[in-house]
């Protein structure tokens, strides 16, 4: 599994949940999701390639992704005021759609 694939793949994925949600600051919140995701690619990389080799199991594989949820910062909609549960929903939809794109990917190639 290579590490801009992977990355390139999740940042597909989640564009397709800000599109679903938020219409009308995709541009924005586009942009902090790649710099999310730039940020944590090697660390996400690191995490997959340890699941693939049963280093960790999936509540570990959960909790490292879940430290990750203040890096996620999502300066588009503090900006634009949205709440801080519809910001941390979002935060955690990203989350949760990571690891289950994780999971199924190497369940995929097993």
């Amino acid at each position: 599994m290579e590490n801009n694939n992977l990355t390139k793949e999740l940042e597909n994925k989640l564009k397709e949940l800000i599109s679903k949600s938020y219409k009308n600051l995709k541009p924005e919140l586009e942009k902090d999701v790649k710099a999310f995701l730039q940020a944590s690619a090697e660390k996400l990389e690191r995490w997959a390639t340890l699941y693939t080799t049963e280093s960790i199991n999936e509540e570990e594989l959960e909790w490292l992704l879940k430290s990750q949820l203040d890096l996620v910062s999502l300066q588009a909609l503090q900006t634009a005021g949205i709440s801080k549960i519809k910001l941390n929903t979002l935060k955690n939809n990203i989350i949760k759609l990571i690891f289950n794109f994780i999971i199924g990917l190497i369940k995929s190639q097993s």
